[in-house]
């Protein structure tokens, strides 16, 4: 018996994209959230100044 809002899915197509609030979604999120993470840190150590900073949307103090 499968619940009828979760597609039904196979191992094998876990990176399919998928829309809704799946596994696939949620596998995609976190692979993007790691991204921008480590956007921010490798913007922070080139440019020696926060994100925030280096796009001007915080001023320094």
């Amino acid at each position: 018996m499968s619940s009828s809002n979760i597609p039904a899915t196979t191992s094998s197509d876990r990176n399919a994209w998928v829309w809704g609030f799946t596994p696939q979604s949620e596998i995609w999120n976190g692979r993007f959230a790691m991204i921008g993470f480590i956007s921010a840190i490798v913007t922070e150590l080139v440019s020696g100044q926060g994100v925030l900073h280096f796009w001007n949307i915080m001023p320094s103090v």
